[in-house]
């Protein structure tokens, strides 16, 4: 059974920095890409990055382009989000995301791409 546990949520005050994991298991971690995406309340969900199965290739939408940086250790199976300068706007509940492939997609900002889902951690920014 494919599983996908995230930690690392919390609040946080506004400039801070918080680093989320993902952790994977029941399937062969280094195969896959995999991303991240947040829900506010509200509001559907955005893609916030994405990172190939051997962690050469990275996207970010361009509200955290320059704040987040996505890393990846396939010997842990954990993909890790650093979110550093962080804003009210960054409250969220943060999702992991596996693909289907090794590659993100050109559009792998879209939720109906992915089928398996981590249950989410809450991050809240304080301002």
């Amino acid at each position: 059974e494919v599983q996908l546990v995230e930690s690392g949520g919390g609040l946080v005050q506004a400039g801070g920095s918080l680093r989320l994991s993902c952790a994977g298991s029941g399937f062969t971690f280094g195969n896959y890409a995999i991303g991240w995406f947040r829900q506010a309340p509200g509001k559907e969900r955005e893609g916030v990055s994405c990172i190939n199965s051997r962690a050469s290739i990275t996207d970010y939408s361009d509200s955290v382009k320059g704040r987040f940086t996505i890393s990846r250790d396939n010997v842990a199976s954990t993909v890790y989000l650093q979110m550093n300068s962080l804003k009210p706007e960054d409250t969220a509940v943060y999702y992991c995301v596996r693909t289907v492939l090794g590659a993100c997609r050109t559009n792998w900002y879209r939720a109906d791409l992915y089928e398996y889902w981590g249950q989410g951690t809450q991050v809240t920014v304080s301002s």
